[in-house]
């Protein structure tokens, strides 16, 4: 049985091939009016209309070879704009081809976050990953250095095409993603600090990952409890197979034959993720008694992961756990405390490793804590955007237009009546959304300098008061109500 062996080896031969890329190919696959966006996520906050297109490039593989990867970029629809970029890593995919680059396709969905961020003055790139879109074999799933290296190297070939393009970028980076995306954000992050270049993240916001490879998602695997995803555990297995080749030689050789079957159709696309987890979850209910994801794995082997901490299976672990770092660019961590998916304690962890490590600008936080995984998207997504809205300029000629916190709210917290100062007195609008982005109440500010907010009526929890002057620039505060 060959099982986690020579890992080290393999990693260093990855890492050692990871510089090369080039852009490829971009085909323009459609466009979206400031309307449409508009009407698609009810903000008024939209400033633009996109175009969007497909994006391939060259980086390394699973094997550290030249491939040709793909990915989509979004571009705000006018160009007499120098904009900040914002890379979105998307969440785990049902196929192959359910990746933001097939985005007006079957499986293509999550391009459309692509929208939203352009619609909101950010040159939007979403790389597909390594494995996954045009890229060649199986996706490499949780492993940091292919997810950072397909994400920078898609960010470079951007730059290239965009010179050719009439697009015009600043010289802001900002990071984000959900779920697996968390964990590429966090990656992508993570390699821009540690291997500095010309580019420097601004701010990066990562959102409910699972960052504790070798803690809290092996202990969630490996223990007793019910997990209604249990094919995240192949997925796992088999993206890390691709890349260090020494976990196993034939699936029989990891997963109990009553497994295989249905993994293996899985590894050959015939079937989906989502597919997957339906029909393991039925055969460990049948034969163990309880959609446990690591009774799969053959007893043997269970048991000397659970037993051995120099495991190799747990080197690999540790070796891409996301938490043992310190950024220095302003960070978040967004999570919900019922996720059903990714634990919360993964973004405890998190914060407090990288605390301990002398992050400083580093705040996590429980954005709605009944939410479950597809719950939390939306409260996680609308904190990212008000976080990026602090910090992002968008250049016109030599003059700099900026969304700023530059706004004077008191008290925060707030019980009933809420103050706002710094307005231009210009015709601005004010909002007040919820943490879901819901419109709570707008109003146009006549010629004044300040103005008052009755919260009394809404409930307690997190708000944003939002003023959008006349160009249609916004400034923001984030505001707790009290009870």
């Amino acid at each position: 049985m060959k099982v986690f062996l020579s890992f080290v080896i393999s990693s260093f031969m990855y890492c050692a091939g990871t510089n090369a890329q080039d852009f490829v190919s971009a085909q323009l696959l459609g466009s979206s009016t400031k309307q449409e966006i508009t009407a698609t996520y009810a903000l008024p906050l939209i400033l633009f209309g996109a175009k969007y297109y497909k994006i391939r490039y060259t980086s390394p593989d699973a094997k550290g070879k030249k491939d040709t990867l793909s990915g989509l970029i979004v571009v705000p629809d006018n160009l007499n704009y120098k904009f900040p970029r914002a890379v979105y890593q998307h969440g785990t995919s049902d196929c192959k081809t359910c990746v933001p680059s097939r985005y007006g396709t079957a499986g293509g969905e999550e391009g459309q976050v692509g929208l939203l961020i352009a619609g909101l003055g950010f040159v939007a790139i979403l790389p597909d990953y390594v494995g996954m879109g045009d890229g060649r074999g199986f996706q490499t799933y949780v492993h940091e250095s292919t997810i950072a290296s397909a994400g920078r190297n898609m960010v470079t070939a951007c730059e290239k095409w965009a010179k050719d393009s009439g697009v015009f970028f600043n010289d802001q980076l900002f990071i984000t993603g959900y779920s697996q995306g968390g964990y590429g954000s966090m990656a992508l992050h993570k390699s821009y600090e540690e291997n500095p270049s010309a580019l420097s993240v601004t701010a990066a916001a990562h959102l409910s990952g699972p960052y504790s490879l070798s803690g809290v998602m092996r202990d969630l695997i490996l223990g007793d409890n019910e997990y209604g995803f249990p094919g995240y555990v192949p997925n796992t297995i088999m993206g890390f197979n691709e890349v260090y080749g020494t976990i196993y030689n034939n699936l029989e050789d990891i997963f109990k034959p009553a497994y295989v079957g249905e993994i293996r159709k899985y590894y050959q696309g015939i079937s989906t993720l989502s597919t997957l987890n339906v029909n393991l979850g039925q055969l460990l209910k049948t034969n163990t008694g309880a959609s446990v994801g690591g009774r799969m794995i053959i007893d043997s082997v269970a048991n000397a992961i659970r037993n051995n901490p120099n495991h190799p299976a747990n080197l690999i672990l540790r070796e891409n756990d996301l938490f043992r770092w310190a950024p220095k660019a302003p960070t978040r961590i967004f999570y919900c405390m019922a996720d059903d998916q990714v634990p919360f304690m993964n973004s405890v962890i998190a914060r407090d490793s990288m605390t301990a490590r002398g992050a400083t600008n580093l705040i996590a936080t429980d954005v709605n804590p009944t939410a479950n995984h597809g719950g939390c998207i939306v409260p996680a997504l609308t904190q990212t955007i008000f976080f990026f809205f602090s910090f992002q300029k968008i250049t016109s000629g030599i003059e700099s237009v900026v969304r700023t916190n530059n706004l004077k709210v008191f008290p925060n917290p707030v019980s009933d009546l809420i103050h706002v100062n710094g307005l231009e007195g210009k015709g601005e609008t004010i909002y007040v959304f919820d943490i879901e982005g819901k419109t709570m109440m707008s109003s146009r500010n006549n010629k004044l300098q300040s103005a008052e907010i009755d919260f009394s009526f809404y409930l307690p929890g997190i708000y944003y008061i939002a003023v959008q002057s006349t160009d249609g620039f916004i400034q923001s505060q984030r505001v707790v109500k009290m009870k």
